[in-house]
């Protein structure tokens, strides 16, 4: 199985796009998740939605606005509500874990790949076939 993670951008309008593919793959809708960071001491957020593995072809994508968002644990705020209401509204819970940020990888596809092994190691994702 290829599970990849597919980068929208940083969280600003992006978020709207993160939403509706919530809403329009609900029937594929896995994991709504938080994942929460700190950058140069600011408090930053990933919002990520995990749709279920394509049959046929077992490609799972997670689908990322990456450390854009305020950490809505320290300052509440409207694009996190958004993300949070449509996962209520789609029958899911909000996971969140804490993570390192992508800025200690020399590489973005690194952070990823060390974002999967999470995943994976917390059972959120399928393991390794």
């Amino acid at each position: 199985m290829i599970q990849r993670f597919i980068e929208l951008g940083e969280g600003y309008s992006d978020i709207y796009e993160l939403i509706e593919l919530a809403k329009a793959n609900q029937h594929r809708l896995h994991h709504m998740m938080a994942l929460h960071t700190t950058i140069d001491n600011k408090e930053l957020t990933s919002l990520v939605v995990v749709l279920k593995p394509t049959d046929p072809g077992k490609f799972q994508p997670l689908y990322i606005c990456r450390e854009g968002i305020p950490n809505p644990n320290i300052s509440p705020n409207k694009r996190y509500s958004l993300f949070s209401e449509t996962a209520q509204e789609l029958g899911k819970q909000v996971i969140q874990l804490s993570v390192k940020p992508s800025t200690i990888f020399n590489e973005k596809e690194l952070f990823y790949q060390h974002l999967i092994g999470i995943l994976r190691l917390n059972h959120y994702l399928a393991p390794l076939q």
